[in-house]
């Protein structure tokens, strides 16, 4: 590498650590679950997984993902059109349609190219792309590779979302998108007037259900079934890599004639392998444990109430809210980053969040519930919260 650009980044690499916000990637030494063997520090408990449902590690889980490789192989050779599509894709694709209430589904390596290869391909300067101001930066940058005209409205803001539409009139479609769950705020998307305002202004509804699927509604089917809504959606684009498993992957999901268009144009899928096959397995084995399994759903919801409840009994200002995401705010993002340094010498791993994820005086612990969690893990990780806080006066 120049010179030049190494020195240029390895000043900058110095300036995150001065700032606070250098990143350090822990080492793990087992399976995510609710708790984990860490390099250097041993057994500690996981709060900021994206592991909700317990089932990164579950046998089942695994044995599928096992079955699938010896069945199918560790690779797919090219893309599906070119060298054939295995049946396992095909399973998993019709499973996860019938669970979000879609008459098709189509998977991609990650949510991130599902957001990517959804509105660039179906979207051009005749329409109108409209999204919510905290949206997950997949959904931000997929706009940006789009050449529709994009606006933003404020977060949950339907007068605002409403004037957008309103002025959107000539446009060949209106596009409107958001996070089905806000993974920093662990607030829930207004999906009931979102869809109201779209069907009264001929608009297009689509949700990137990451942080919903597995999680909301009473049998874990996400936000629409949180809200009542399952089939009301037109567009639902979501992650293999959390609930359903943590392994890896993403899909769309929405009509047939949406899926053959993505088949026939969308880049990342026409240009990309296929997701491999033992993820397919795995994914497709956590869909159906979910189906047989809704206590898990259950337990999740159980516990994200009563840590919720538990932190601001200790005196800590844990964001209101319905989803395991149980942000924890601090203020300065000097006071989140040590905080979660503190914690984890307590045993419990949480990241601390400040600026520029969030807004200055906004800095956050993020606490994140599972299923696999018990009420004794919780007590753990409550009991170091407040020796934590009463260290740095925060309450």
């Amino acid at each position: 590498m120049k010179g030049g650009l190494d020195a240029r980044l390895a000043e900058e690499i110095a300036g995150f650590r001065r700032d606070g916000v250098y990143k350090t990637l822990n080492v793990l030494d087992s399976p995510q679950s609710a708790w984990v063997e860490m390099e250097g520090r041993g057994r500690v408990l996981i709060l900021s997984s994206n592991n909700y449902l317990g089932l990164s590690d579950a046998p089942e889980v695994v044995a599928a993902g096992k079955k699938a490789l010896d069945e199918f192989g560790a690779g797919t050779g090219s893309v599906r059109f070119i060298c054939g599509t295995f049946r396992i894709h095909r399973d998993l694709e019709t499973a996860l349609a019938r669970w979000v209430g879609t008459e098709a589904a189509l998977t991609y390596v990650s949510c991130w190219t599902a957001n990517e290869g959804l509105m660039p391909t179906i979207l051009d300067e005749r329409d109108v792309l409209i999204s919510d101001a905290l949206n997950h930066a997949s959904i931000i940058d997929s706009t940006r590779l789009c050449k529709a005209q994009r606006r933003v409205y404020k977060h949950s803001d339907m007068a605002d979302l409403e004037a957008i539409l309103k002025e959107a009139g000539g446009a060949r479609t209106r596009f409107v998108i958001t996070d089905g769950v806000f993974s920093m705020e662990g607030d829930i998307a207004n999906l009931p007037e979102i869809v109201a305002l779209a069907r009264r202004y001929d608009a297009v509804v689509a949700v990137d259900d990451s942080h919903g699927t597995g999680v909301l509604g009473a049998t874990g089917r996400g936000t629409a079934e949180h809200h009542g809504m399952l089939g009301d959606v037109d567009v639902i684009t979501s992650t293999l890599g959390k609930a359903l498993g943590g392994a890896a992957g993403g899909f769309t999901a929405g009509t047939s004639s949406l899926v053959d268009y993505l088949v026939q144009r969308s880049r990342p899928q026409l240009f990309s392998n296929a997701l491999p096959a033992t993820v397919a397995g795995s994914a497709l084995a956590a869909v159906r444990l979910l189906e047989a399994q809704p206590d898990r759903v259950r337990r999740l919801h159980e516990n994200a109430e009563y840590f919720r409840g538990a932190l601001a009994e200790i005196g800590l200002s844990p964001l209101p809210g319905r989803t395991p995401i149980v942000p924890v705010i601090l203020g300065e993002t000097a006071a989140a980053i040590r905080a979660s340094a503190m914690l984890l010498d307590e045993g419990v791993f949480v990241t601390g969040f400040g600026y520029p994820v969030v807004p200055q005086g906004h800095a956050r612990i993020r606490c994140q519930l599972s299923a696999a969690h018990t009420k004794d893990d919780l007590d753990f990780a409550l009991a170091a919260f407040r020796k934590v806080a009463a260290k740095l006066a925060l309450v």
